[in-house]
């Protein structure tokens, strides 16, 4: 957590902060593999210099941003799990509870799919 310390400690409301840590604190533990990394001003993981997945806060919600491959592949998964998504990024609002599963699903698609990849996004 020491790579986003101060992006959590800058996220003004209580409830928020606690919650992004604990989905990053997740992920560090669940994927000790993964890199944490803060870019484009956002909490990140990589994996071989290759983009996993992206989160982001917003006043309603926790925005975790796979790709839109992910994304695509994945909505009926995600809208039965009660979130809504965009092309880029999927809601968890902060008054629902994080569906550590689905995360668990999408950030390892992203690694197996990703693990030939050469370049930081998809083609």
């Amino acid at each position: 957590m020491e790579v986003f310390a101060e992006y959590v400690a800058n996220i003004a409301n209580p409830q928020h902060r606690a919650r992004t840590e604990e989905v990053l604190t997740w992920v560090i533990m669940k994927f000790p593999t993964l890199v944490p990394k803060i870019a484009w001003n956002q909490p990140m993981f990589t994996d071989h210099g290759t983009f996993i997945i992206g989160f982001s806060i917003a006043k309603h919600h926790l925005a975790v941003a796979p790709e839109k491959a992910v994304i695509n592949y994945f909505s009926d998964t995600i809208v039965q799990a009660g979130y809504n998504h965009t092309q880029q990024l999927v809601r968890i609002h902060w008054d629902k509870p994080v569906d550590f599963s689905l995360l668990e699903t999408l950030i390892e698609f992203n690694i197996l799919d990703k693990a030939d990849c050469s370049t930081f996004w998809r083609p």
